[in-house]
């Protein structure tokens, strides 16, 4: 059989995600409960850094290991992967020695291409195009702190990013308005756009009656040189407790971490108690075991 991948939020349909949305509640109720749960032993995650990361790495080896199985970190430069091996390749070799793959590399082609040679699942731990992980994770908080979030209306403020990509495809797919806020020349690619999104010049007016407002930092991994030049262009896309009250009342704030307090988000709003920045990190872990449960067993009830 083809193995199925997650290698874009688009990539199962809106009843897959349910699906993993109740597999997480129900495996992160027995994980507060102290309650072992090994759907997973004796199976192996391989976990290909090119990027290296805190949160995909923690909460990838921690699930995994919790869910019964093994975790096996892999460094690029410290593999032929660094060497020049072909992905293709490495692809074939590493996914018969285990069962399932998370890769966290630069481009997607990468990890389309080593999908396409791969026996086994692969994950998408983060490219540059797409975070479908960690919009799992957000749309789950969401709906695990206000319920379902269709109809309701996100403020993405900021970089047109990875992250950004990844919220576009889940509006479409949820039926929830994005608002996209981004400084001049730091646009939406225009063929990513779609009919649940509006874009707005005034980040105030993009957070106006939101339900949520969502922000990463201003110069994502790989952008370092033009540190400086972000700086200056996004000084007056900060989250901060103004553009929060121009949100509704009972709005949340969540940012996919790590955070530069006085940039891209004031320290009273990541703070404050609108903020759901630690459930939303602490769900990546949750929702990343219902997500590899659900690609090596298929789908599960309990």
């Amino acid at each position: 059989m083809t193995p199925r991948h997650f290698l874009q939020f688009r990539d199962f349909t809106r009843e897959e995600h349910e699906h993993l949305f109740a597999r997480t509640r129900w495996i992160k109720d027995r994980f507060k409960r102290y309650e072992r749960y090994w759907p997973l032993e004796d199976r192996t995650l391989a976990m290909i850094f090119e990027k290296p990361s805190t949160r995909t790495r923690m909460s990838f080896e921690a699930g995994m290991h919790q869910l019964g199985g093994a975790a096996i970190y892999l460094y690029t430069r410290d593999s032929q992967l660094g060497r020049g091996e072909p992905v293709e390749d490495a692809a074939q070799v590493i996914s018969r020695m285990c069962d399932v793959i998370m890769v966290r590399t630069f481009e997607q082609d990468i990890i389309d291409r080593f999908a396409g040679s791969s026996r086994v699942p692969v994950i998408n731990g983060l490219t540059n195009e797409y975070h479908p992980c960690q919009i799992l994770a957000d749309v789950y908080t969401y709906q695990e702190h206000r319920g379902p979030i269709r109809g309701r209306t996100v403020a993405w403020i900021g970089d047109s990013n990875n992250v950004c990509n990844t919220w576009l495809q889940a509006a479409q797919l949820f039926d929830f308005k994005l608002n996209i806020s981004t400084p001049p020349g730091y646009e939406v690619e225009s063929e990513r756009l779609n009919s649940n999104c509006e874009s707005f010049r005034d980040p105030m007016t993009a957070a106006r009656g939101a339900d949520l407002v969502t922000t990463d930092v201003w110069t994502s991994m790989g952008f370092e040189a033009e540190n400086e030049e972000r700086r200056r262009d996004f000084q007056d896309w900060q989250v901060d407790a103004d553009m929060m009250r121009a949100a509704k009342k009972e709005a949340l704030f969540m940012h996919c971490l790590p955070a530069h307090r006085g940039e891209e988000v004031a320290a009273e709003v990541i703070d404050g108690p609108q903020s759901v920045v630690w459930d939303e990190a602490e769900n990546r872990l949750h929702t990343q075991k219902a997500l590899l449960e659900f690609l090596v067993l298929g789908k599960l009830s309990g």
